[in-house]
């Protein structure tokens, strides 16, 4: 079975000529060499390349984690290049929602007490309970991290970062630490929340395979957009050719 794309061309994320160079001793790496992409509301997108093609850099600068070397990235009509530290907390308090490959939860905090940490400081948060239902773990809230399988913390930590309902989620290599049959699980939750809530939802991989279940791929190499192609049709996460 495939589902067609359902876009509304509303641009969430606006970047133009963005560049980023580090200072490593003497030499100059340049992660980003002028990017200039149009992310849309609702969309899942997958930014695809191998290691060093630039695409935790660029998520990072989506996410307010890092700033651009030169060019702009608007957010609507917030220009996060030319916000302070404190409009780039706000913004990633209140707007978005970070899963990483490690999953960064508390040991001594059982599930629901891990996702109800951000809840604690979101305007207009989920419940602790119906994001993990979201993510299928109405069953495993009162679990301890220690108590749950690597997927499962996976799903606790994008229950964590969708229950401030957040615009956006970025996700980096969210399926990286785990077999193909349990990163299946956690991209199908990443596709639930997608869905149900109407998330823009950017996920990072180098796994080709993963491309297929994508609105639009962007691929990445040497710091440049290379190719972008757009799935007519989706295919659905148990049928990926992982």
């Amino acid at each position: 079975m495939k589902i067609a794309q359902k876009l509304n061309g509303e641009v969430v994320f606006h970047v133009k000529g963005v560049t980023k160079t580090y200072q490593m001793g003497e030499v100059e790496v340049h992660a980003l060499r002028g990017v200039d992409l149009n992310l849309y509301r609702g969309e899942f997108t997958v930014l695809l390349g191998a290691s060093g093609s630039g695409k935790s850099t660029l998520l990072n600068i989506l996410g307010g984690l890092d700033t651009p070397t030169t060019g702009q990235v608007l957010y609507g009509k917030q220009d996060l290049t030319l916000a302070d530290e404190h409009a780039l907390t706000e913004y990633r308090r209140y707007h978005v929602g970070f899963v990483f490959q490690f999953y960064n939860l508390i040991p001594s905090l059982t599930a629901r007490e891990n996702v109800a940490v951000v809840t604690e400081i979101s305007k207009a948060p989920m419940t602790p309970e119906d994001a993990l239902v979201l993510v299928g773990l109405g069953n495993r809230m009162d679990h301890f991290p220690a108590q749950l399988s690597g997927g499962e913390q996976q799903r606790v930590a994008i229950a964590r970062a969708i229950a401030k309902n957040p615009d956006v989620l970025l996700c980096d290599e969210p399926t990286g630490a785990l077999d193909s049959q349990t990163g299946i699980m956690v991209l199908e939750a990443l596709q639930r929340v997608n869905e149900s809530l109407g998330t823009t939802t950017a996920v990072i991989t180098h796994n080709a395979g993963i491309a297929q279940m994508a609105n639009r791929v962007i691929h990445l190499t040497d710091g440049l957009i290379s190719d972008i192609h757009v799935n007519a049709q989706r295919v659905q996460p148990n049928q990926l050719s992982w």
